[in-house]
């Protein structure tokens, strides 16, 4: 079969090398890619979204399915232009990702359907919100309403910082139209984990647990990011954790949806806090995370191909999910200055040095190949370094090391992904 990949970041490599094991799958395309997606699948020069476009490729070269890695298309409608068009597509459609595509519609639903969540208020003028924080408790969180790259959440201190975050999200609309509506949120306490699941509209099936660091520098410090390094799985994801969830997240999720009219078929992510008061969601996203693909999948046994099949159809009650029983570490190598002013464009050396091994793998996010073959970076995380060991310890270790084989000027990477586990473990 002929599979196409909507997306180019480090998360749509994971995907494609995942899918190019698939014995189903002859041909993979991948618009519009990246240097390292080129090495298993034909890259193709059209916008993750330009819809129409996309469906009039998937019908001229005869694809078979359609796969969505990233959250715009998929929040914009890309499945129903799809469906439309009679092309078979993996994600949910417009009405169901907005699960993601507005955090006021997902706490509303957690709220309305009593699935845990940190109390919360929505505010759709600056005015409402600034007065709301005089007697609010800090610390506290904003949340732009849309997507804003994973990085449109605020913590906030002090009054005085809430009050200019509010500033950033209305006023400066420093993530456009993303924060033409704020959620101002309790801030909670404990251990974040991501749980990644499978959904086909009935059934939900959960993946092996994963934990992201979103901050730019060491120590959780810095700026917010799309992610500078996880490791899978968590040691804090429990069996108790884990039927708690069951019980009171994960199926009731996908219930609450079909009950809306908002039937959801693909990728769900529960980010989840472990408070003392028991596990609560943080935020659901309506994909793959990035990096945690680049975590889970390399652990995963399935075909998966096999699996996407049986979401579309409706069938996923009659697949086994299956991960070894190892660990993942991934470091992401970023452009100096990430994620505000970084340059791009320098090669990058090293790759050979990964070749034969089938414990360590580098994922690329934001690099470009050039018409002699060689890759250069073209993004603020430029490329998921990811290995596998027989326990956390041994994965990280392993995941640094191999940060050391690639080279490229203004390589920047956090040194302690994982770390506060690996000193846990001892």
């Amino acid at each position: 079969m002929k599979v196409l990949i909507v997306g180019g970041g480090g998360r749509e490599h994971a995907i494609a090398w995942k899918v190019a094991q698939s014995p189903k799958v002859d041909k993979i395309y991948c618009a519009p890619g990246n240097g390292g997606i080129a090495e298993c699948a034909e890259c193709v020069n059209i916008g993750a979204m330009e819809f129409e476009k996309l469906a009039a490729f998937a019908k001229e070269k005869g694809i078979d399915l359609t796969i969505v890695g990233m959250d715009d298309p998929l929040v914009g409608g890309i499945v129903d232009v799809f469906e439309k068009e009679g092309l078979r597509v993996f994600g949910p459609r417009k009405n169901a990702a907005i699960l993601e595509g507005s955090k006021a519609f997902s706490k509303d639903l957690m709220k309305k359907y009593d699935i845990p969540t940190a109390a919360y208020e929505t505010f759709d003028t600056p005015e409402q919100a600034l007065a709301y924080l005089e007697t609010a408790k800090m610390p506290i969180v904003l949340k732009a309403d849309g997507l804003a790259l994973g990085k449109g959440v605020l913590i906030c201190s002090t009054l005085e910082e809430a009050k200019a975050g509010v500033k950033t999200l209305m006023m400066d609309k420093q993530f456009g139209s993303a924060g033409d509506e704020i959620v101002i949120e309790e801030f909670m306490t404990g251990r974040e984990v991501s749980v990644l699941s499978f959904v086909d509209g009935n059934t939900i099936k959960i993946m092996t647990s994963a934990q992201d660091h979103k901050r730019a520098k060491d120590g959780d410090q810095g700026l917010n990011t799309g992610g500078m390094g996880t490791f899978s799985p968590s040691p804090f994801y429990t069996e108790e954790v884990d039927q708690f969830c069951r019980e009171h997240v994960y199926q009731k999720t996908i219930d609450a949806m079909k009950a809306e009219g908002r039937t959801f078929k693909g990728i769900i992510f529960f980010g989840l806090m472990l408070t003392e008061e028991g596990p609560k969601v943080l935020e659901y996203n309506a994909r793959f995370g990035d990096p945690e693909t680049q975590v889970v999948l390399p652990r995963m046994k399935n075909d998966i191909v096999e699996v996407f099949e049986a979401c579309v159809d409706g069938t996923l009650d009659q697949i086994e999910l299956e991960f070894d029983d190892n660990a993942a570490v991934c470091v992401v190598l970023a452009s100096d200055g990430y994620p505000e002013h970084y340059e791009k464009g320098f090669e990058i050396t090293g790759f050979e040095a990964f070749k034969g091994k089938d414990d360590y793998f580098v994922f690329h996010a934001g690099t470009k190949l050039d018409d002699k073959g060689r890759i250069h970076t073209n993004g603020g995380r430029v490329l998921g370094v990811t290995a596998t060991g027989s326990d956390l310890k041994e994965a990280r270790k392993k995941a640094y090391e191999a940060t050391e084989w690639l080279s490229f000027e203004n390589k920047y990477m956090r040194h302690d992904i994982g770390k506060a586990i690996d000193e846990m473990i001892g």
